[in-house]
């Protein structure tokens, strides 16, 4: 009896010390799938085969700018590990991003333990992890520089002092009903409202705390190309590594309840590049160059919601 109750305990302190060094693993936001010569559409063909035979369901596709098109992604492990957690619809989806990087064509998507984990879910995400390799492949992960991240400081971060957390969301707008909001929001989608467009719609269910949850991927064209709040505008000032990181688009809307909301853009924006400086780097990308676009970020997305703006 003694020896089955050491036997049990050892047992525990071993699967204890998996999960704690699971927790302290260095993760980064992307993870390089492929890289080389190669042909755009081709390979955005090619991958979409690929996640189809890996049972994911492409929901969307974005092409923010030339030499990039993204595909976004679901299937019912996603959105059952969604429904676990309190505002989990963010992590119903998943994106590839293919891109024309000089010449290579570097396919990449996002580390589902490290989404998992910004968005304080209750699922590691593990299966989805393991169909994505073996469907896509896996180089390496990237996107986080220097920086040292583990799936802990995920589940607490935030870019610097005083700025957004995973639970300081934008409040967008508020509905009579859950039905009425999505309603709303594709229909000024549709229309443009704010210089956006609808990607992408994901019914995820209820969380456990009954609150239904729809995410809706919001393409941000901006009124010009000035606009800060425009996809390119901002891509194109802080995307300069190799691998690029193209699969931080596109934004979300999340609809939770009868609320609309989406994730304040100095916290959405630093999830994915959490190694970018705020004033000064060798390629010139900083935050301080997009300074403007997370307000304006907002304003486009509320405008999307039908919620009450000054600029649009």
């Amino acid at each position: 009896m003694f020896k089955s109750t050491r036997n049990l305990a050892i047992a525990g302190l071993v699967v204890l010390a998996a999960a704690g060094n699971a927790l302290a693993e260095r993760i980064q936001p992307f993870i390089l799938a492929s890289s080389g010569p190669g042909d755009l559409a081709g390979t955005v063909s090619s991958t979409k085969d690929k996640l189809s035979g890996a049972g994911f369901e492409v929901v969307g596709t974005y092409a923010p700018y030339s030499g990039t098109e993204i595909l976004i992604m679901t299937n019912d492990e996603l959105k059952a590990a969604a429904r676990k957690s309190e505002r989990g619809g963010y992590g119903a989806a998943m994106r590839v991003s293919v891109t024309d990087n000089a010449g290579n064509i570097e396919v990449a998507y996002t580390n589902p333990v490290y989404w998992a984990n910004a968005y304080r879910m209750n699922d590691n995400l593990d299966g989805v992890s393991t169909k994505l390799k073996s469907a896509l492949g896996a180089q390496k992960q990237f996107s986080s520089g220097d920086k040292e991240l583990t799936a802990a400081d995920m589940r607490k971060y935030h870019y610097t002092f005083m700025m957004e957390y995973f639970d300081d969301p934008s409040t967008l707008n508020s509905y009579n009903n859950h039905a009425d909001g999505v309603q709303t929001i594709e229909s000024n989608l549709a229309a443009g409202k704010g210089g956006t467009m609808q990607i992408y719609k994901v019914s995820v269910g209820k969380d456990p705390k009954g609150r239904e949850m729809t995410l809706i991927g919001v393409g941000l064209k901006g009124k010009s190309e000035k606009d800060c709040s425009g996809d390119a505008y901002v891509m194109g000032r802080i995307d300069k590594d190799t691998p690029r990181s193209s699969a931080h688009l596109p934004y979300e809307i999340l609809v939770y309840g009868d609320e609309a909301e989406a994730l304040y853009g100095r916290f959405r924006i630093a999830i994915s590049l959490p190694h970018l400086p705020m004033v000064a780097s060798e390629t010139g990308a900083t935050f301080m160059s997009i300074m403007c676009a997370p307000e304006a970020i907002k304003e486009a997305l509320t405008a999307a919601a039908g919620g009450a703006t000054d600029d649009f």
